[in-house]
């Protein structure tokens, strides 16, 4: 027994430790620029008339980021899709499978209570002799019954390194659900400026039509006056048709944004009725709050995702190095056995034992060796994923940042051509009704004013794009569980 309390004690102090290394979160970044060109943007007029945003380094999104956009349809619409959608449900049961996977690896830390039983019959005899066979003379019944207790101790913390690891797991689980919710709710807005920008385009080129309707029906008095040839009637008949050609392409974007917008929010085109946006309640921020790089790498669920699985795999080589070391299990039992069931219980029948039992597997032709090394290896790859991840992630911060940089030029231009081309269809109906120029020059002007138009809409719709780019890019806000829905649900299960 002496030795057996020993065994103990010594077994409780080597669980003390634990192999392999501790996790360090990687260092952030210390740069606070995203792209060496930091040139401002110029001041233009957007779509409603407010000037451009302006950047605002250091400021954090909020959870329902859209409502910056201040599109009165976009949060009922978005509240459906974190609601209904099938993607964010099954992103959700998987993180709970993963917080139970916490719950099976800290099991090991608890010895382990089963109940035995048994019954059994066995018989002997004398055996006889070559010339006479007699039956056998004894039979006996066994019945045994009781409790057994088992618990193996972390010598090297290698339960201690599982539960880090999955740990981790349901932190990349909990990541990989704000991912799902960042490119759901970012896809929905997207889908639905697409929505507005074709409404807003089919309704241009509608009115484009009607002026080119207008410039037929001009050119078709002239010819009945005799001022003009029926070449140009035939040249404003065909710019009519070629601008009427455009509605079908137009009208097949919206049904595509439609649809698209109805399976976001979990139900089938048929049965989900489009909210109508507006393209002209859309407006950029007065403000587009930026987070610095530093603090990037701390909110974007992609990298914390890659950043969970590195901290799994530090751990996988703490779980490899605990296997170079013993195992001890201590086992303890209470039973009763008998011959007979009436007596099983008596307190004489009763068989309390204890006993240790070790392992040292001390060689199995390097593979336990091997196994670590491995683990080490799958560490150093998926730190150049992670690595690789920010990478790609300041890539397309920058990215939107200088996009929207360029669309300030790009929407000043646009406005610049539509003003210009406004008063120049103008002028050339007044001049073509005062037979002062000819077709060709009327019609220049209108395909002038057309292009100007489409363009302006365009240049509108992919700024406003270009915005939700960098919304995405910076991670969508998620980190308020009210905004992702994660309510009771968190990434360190410690319950």
């Amino acid at each position: 027994m002496n030795k057996l309390v020993l065994t103990i004690t010594a077994a409780g102090l080597l669980a003390g430790c634990t192999a392999g290394p501790d996790f360090v979160r990687p260092a952030a970044p210390a740069f606070s620029s995203y792209d060496r060109d930091d040139s401002e943007p110029a001041p233009v007029a957007g779509n409603g008339g407010t000037s451009l945003a302006m950047i605002g380094a250091g400021q954090s999104l909020p959870a329902q980021w859209w409502e910056l956009l201040q599109a009165p349809a976009l949060p009922a619409v978005l509240d459906q899709v974190v609601a209904a959608n099938q993607t964010l449900a099954a992103a959700r049961a998987t993180l709970a499978q993963a917080q139970e996977g916490i719950v099976q690896a800290r099991s090991t830390w608890f010895p382990v209570l089963s109940i035995g039983a048994s019954a059994g019959r066995s018989i002997s005899g004398n055996g006889g002799n070559q010339y006479s066979y007699r039956p056998a003379s004894n039979a006996t019944n066994q019945f045994s019954l009781g409790p057994q207790i088992s618990y193996t101790f972390d010598i090297a913390g290698q339960t201690a390194r599982t539960v880090e690891q999955a740990k981790a797991n349901a932190e990349n689980q909990h990541y990989q659900l704000a991912a799902a919710y960042l490119t759901l709710t970012s896809s929905a807005v997207t889908q639905a400026i697409n929505l507005a920008t074709s409404q807003k385009l089919l309704v241009t080129t509608e009115n484009l039509i009607k002026n080119d309707e207008k410039n037929l029906e001009l050119v078709q008095k002239s010819f009945h006056i005799g001022t003009a040839a029926q070449t140009d009637v035939l040249t404003a008949q065909s710019q009519l048709e070629n601008d009427r050609t455009q509605l079908p392409a137009l009208r097949q974007q919206i049904s595509v944004a439609r649809h698209a917008l109805a399976v976001l929010v979990g139900q089938a085109p048929s049965q989900w009725r489009t909210p109508d946006f507006d393209f002209d309640s859309f407006k950029m921020p007065a403000t587009l709050p930026v987070s610095l790089p530093s603090e990037l790498v701390h909110q974007r669920p992609d990298i914390l995702s890659a950043e969970a699985l590195l901290h799994a795999d530090s751990a996988a080589i703490g779980i490899a190095a605990a296997q170079l070391y013993p195992s001890l299990t201590l086992s303890l039992s209470d039973s009763y056995q008998s011959t007979l069931v009436n007596t099983l219980f008596n307190t004489a029948n009763r068989l309390l034992s204890a006993s240790t039992s070790g392992n040292w597997t001390l060689f199995q032709g390097g593979a336990l060796a091997s196994q670590k090394r491995a683990a080490v290896d799958a560490y150093d790859a998926q730190l150049a994923t992670y690595k690789q991840t920010v990478l790609t992630a300041f890539g397309q911060v920058a990215d939107a940042l200088r996009a929207i940089d360029n669309d300030t030029e790009s929407l000043r231009l646009a406005q610049n051509a539509m003003a210009i081309s406004s008063t120049s269809l103008r002028l050339q109906r007044a001049s073509y009704s005062a037979g002062k120029s000819n077709v060709l020059l009327l019609l220049s002007a209108e395909n002038a004013y057309a292009q100007a138009s489409m363009n302006l809409v365009r240049v509108q719709g992919q700024r406003l794009q270009n915005c939700v780019l960098l919304f995405a890019a910076l991670g969508g806000g998620w980190q308020s569980k009210e905004g992702i829905g994660l309510q009771g649900l968190t990434a360190d299960t410690a319950r």
